[in-house]
């Protein structure tokens, strides 16, 4: 099942994880969340018009909001409800915007960024006729490229990169629909992820009659072996370029 959340039209791509931005022929190192003046000429790579932007999971947290199920009526109080679960759910210090999409009756997918800096990044574009048309977290876009194959149940590990081999990032899992997400953003290296994330998910899953049959990364290109058959996404498939 693919999912729409803060999906684009059809637009240029810019590229933003926490270690580089990539643009169309641009392509440049960063550390941390960038200025103006890092996006500027990665922006002005892309031709004008719409810009659809896939950013980095540890900027653009999201979780499943299970059990709700009765809504405040009205669109607004229910997307101020949404919001305040959201932030609650991970103690959030800095307002973010939120969007949610109900999955399954009951359970919703939210995903924010902070305000702050997703109204500068809006600015940007506008100043330079490249407007944000659409925003998505990393993972969901990767899985929205998986979805047409997802035929098994799997995971999907979305990962950012730290130092000695590290990993933060997030584990997703599916067995008919999306039905697990899980964020860290304490690094660990690939045997820790195995032992202290995957294994305990996969119980719970095996628990839940969704045992994962693949295994799919993003951001490593090498993994411990596993009981489950591991595919490798690349630069291609993430950027559209293949499938």
């Amino acid at each position: 099942m693919k999912f729409s959340l803060l999906a684009p039209p059809d637009a240029s791509l810019l590229w933003l994880e926490a270690h580089r931005v990539l643009a169309g022929p641009f392509r440049a190192p960063i550390q941390g969340l960038p200025d103006e003046a890092q996006l500027l000429p990665a922006l002005s790579a892309l031709p004008a018009g719409p810009t659809k932007w896939v950013v980095d999971d540890l900027w653009t947290p999201s979780l499943l909001l299970r059990d709700l199920t009765e809504l405040p009526k009205g669109a607004e109080a229910q997307e101020g409800f949404l919001r305040w679960r959201f932030a609650q759910a991970l103690a959030l210090e800095s307002p973010h915007f939120v969007q949610a999409l109900e999955v399954e009756p009951g359970t919703w997918l939210a995903s924010g960024i902070q305000e702050d800096f997703r109204e500068s990044i809006l600015q940007l574009g506008f100043r330079l006729d490249r407007t944000l048309h659409g925003l998505t977290p990393r993972w969901l876009h990767l899985y929205n490229l998986l979805a047409p194959s997802l035929a098994l149940p799997g995971i999907l590990l979305s990962l950012s990169p730290a130092d000695s081999g590290r990993y933060a990032g997030t584990l997703v899992a599916w067995g008919r629909t999306l039905c697990l997400l899980r964020q860290w953003s304490e690094p660990l290296d690939p045997e820790g992820w195995m032992e202290e994330r995957i294994a305990p998910s996969a119980a719970f899953l095996q628990r839940e009659s969704r045992t994962p049959q693949q295994l799919v990364i993003w951001g490593a290109t090498t993994w411990p072996e596993s009981s489950m058959p591991t595919r490798f996404l690349d630069e291609r498939f993430a950027l559209g370029e293949t499938r």
